[in-house]
């Protein structure tokens, strides 16, 4: 139970309509968003409204500074995302339990409250202290569904401010986020969206299957809100005080050359799926890697001269940073705060903490997909080239996205093969130990 004098000292929006949308599988929740249409802001009877809330778990009430919890969630850094398991930055009772927005429980959180009108332009922000209660958690299938006109999902919840439904509700969220997408777009976002490669396990934990899931509306609702959150707490805050910035630098001047030469001198090719993965592809390698610093660079992925991260607080440490530091500049008027090299350190390991994260992350992936191929020795199966080196070239198949080497020396012709050259591929090995996996081209070119 909340304390009640905790309660008091909080925005109070437990009657207003709030939900939670994450994946099927989750088990923390640590955003939430609400909804209300406000009447009272009418303009000739069609400029509608709106008080949007987006609510993050208040892991600061409960992880205070210098305390073993804090020291062990500050060590870690980022929670690590593995195929088979999650290992959390937080214990699992704070972050399964206590900060966990989940359904019709009183909870506490850190909150962006914005008033918007129907073009998605932000009249006002606060931010504030709140308690909420979720009425609702809801996958992205089934918020895609609902977007979509089915009302399968309708009598989830009957009431938004009493009288609209949840259906309004989700169609005008989505609307409104489809318009801070174009406006991001516009303003020079990059927008290389990559299907996240998903895995069925068995009950001995062995993959049977590799899938796709791909962005979809549901997603970039979510997305586009928490953006709007963090560029909000970051733009609050400015630019003349110690804050943790998420900064991205420019790209690579060399890298991006060369996807412009690429694109030149392969123009008659360039149609295709997998040929626009591989120019994704080599975008993404030519970008900076995006990281925490108290110095503010700007972000030049998304367009925006001030952000930060602000929205996950359960998985990451740097949010729960931002959360400190949101109390002492915006919450209480405080000064003090630690100083800037210290704060400077602290930011670079917690850079260090989530690069080691994604390699994790990849490694495992690697693995799993070793495994799954391993089954699969001798099949003929069609993929695409997406790097060629010295000693070979890199083939990724065309339906499980799994990548492996065709050695030089197995290879008739390779002075005739390009990036993106569809190829037929034997697999002939899987080395698990190693995660490495070796193939052979079936149709050389004569």
């Amino acid at each position: 139970m909340i304390d009640e004098k905790e309660i008091l000292r909080r925005r109070d929006m437990r009657d207003v309509f709030t939900f939670t949308i994450d994946p099927a599988d989750a088990k923390d929740f640590d955003d939430a968003i609400s909804f209300e249409i406000i009447n009272d802001q009418m303009v000739n009877d069609q400029m509608v409204n709106y008080r949007i809330g987006v609510h993050i778990a208040d892991v600061s009430h409960y992880v205070k500074p210098g305390t073993p919890v804090d020291d062990e969630a500050y060590k870690r850094g980022t929670s690590v995302y593995l195929v088979d398991r999650v290992i959390p930055m937080l214990p699992e009772e704070l972050c399964n339990d206590k900060c966990s927005l989940r359904p019709g429980e009183d909870k506490l959180c850190m909150s962006v409250i914005f008033t918007m009108d129907s073009e998605a332009r932000v009249i006002k922000h606060k931010i504030c202290r709140t308690v909420i209660r979720s009425d609702a958690r809801f996958n992205y299938d089934e918020v895609q569904e609902i977007i979509q006109s089915t009302d399968r999902f309708a009598d989830r919840i009957q009431t938004v401010s009493q009288t609209e439904g949840i259906s309004l509700a989700l169609k005008t969220l989505n609307s409104l986020a489809q318009k801070l997408r174009a406006a991001r777009i516009a303003n020079g976002a990059l927008t290389i969206e990559q299907p996240e490669m998903r895995f069925r396990l068995d009950e001995h934990g062995h993959p049977t299957d590799i899938y796709f899931e791909q962005p979809n509306d549901a997603h970039h609702l979510i997305e586009e809100f928490m953006l709007l959150a963090n560029r909000t707490v970051a733009t609050a805050v400015g630019s003349g005080r110690p804050f943790v910035y998420r900064v991205h630098d420019l790209p690579d001047s060399d890298k991006l050359e060369e996807v412009k030469k690429f694109k030149r001198q392969n123009g008659r090719h360039l149609k295709g799926e997998s040929m626009q993965n591989v120019i994704n592809m080599m975008i993404i390698r030519a970008q900076a890697k995006a990281v925490y610093s108290t110095y503010n660079i700007g972000h030049y992925g998304l367009a925006f001269s001030h952000y930060t991260h602000f929205t996950s607080p359960i998985r990451r440490y740097p949010d729960l940073m931002v959360h400190r530091l949101v109390e002492k500049y915006i919450l209480t008027g405080k000064k003090e705060t630690m100083p800037r090299e210290e704060m400077e350190m602290m930011c670079e390991h917690c850079s260090a903490c989530e690069q080691e994260a994604q390699q994790a992350e990849r490694d495992s992936i690697k693995l799993y997909q070793t495994i799954w191929i391993a089954d699969r020795l001798g099949e003929v199966l069609p993929g695409h080239i997406t790097s060629i080196l010295d000693f070979g070239f890199f083939v990724q198949l065309d339906d499980s996205h799994c990548e492996g080497l065709v050695h030089m020396e197995t290879i008739e012709h390779p002075e005739d093969y390009v990036l993106g050259d569809p190829v037929q591929v034997q697999i002939v090995r899987a080395d698990i130990n190693k995660s490495q996996i070796d193939m052979e081209i079936m149709d050389q070119k004569a």
